[in-house]
């Protein structure tokens, strides 16, 4: 499985932290979660019959969607903050 790359996932985590040593709040889960899904959209428009992968790429989903749902549920301005910067739900 090809993941971000190390240089990519420090960005993302320096772009959406909350405080200086913010490694895993729900914005930082959801941005990385949204860069991993993005990379394997491109990667099975080439590789259609990559059924595996297309697997992975469906649990990622569902695992953004339940990390969304909470932050919406708990804290809305965060939440539409969110969506808004990584230019989700359109």
């Amino acid at each position: 499985m090809v993941d971000t790359t190390t240089v990519d996932k420090k960005s993302i985590v320096a772009d959406n932290r909350q405080h200086d040593e913010d490694t895993g709040s729900v914005e930082v889960q959801v941005a990385i979660l949204t860069a991993r899904i993005n990379h394997l959209t491109e990667h099975l428009k080439i590789h259609k019959k990559d059924h595996s992968s297309r697997r992975g790429l469906l649990k990622m989903v569902g695992k953004r969607s339940s990390l969304l749902k909470y932050l919406a549920n708990t804290e809305n301005d965060r939440y539409r903050a969110l969506i808004k910067k990584l230019g989700l739900r359109k």
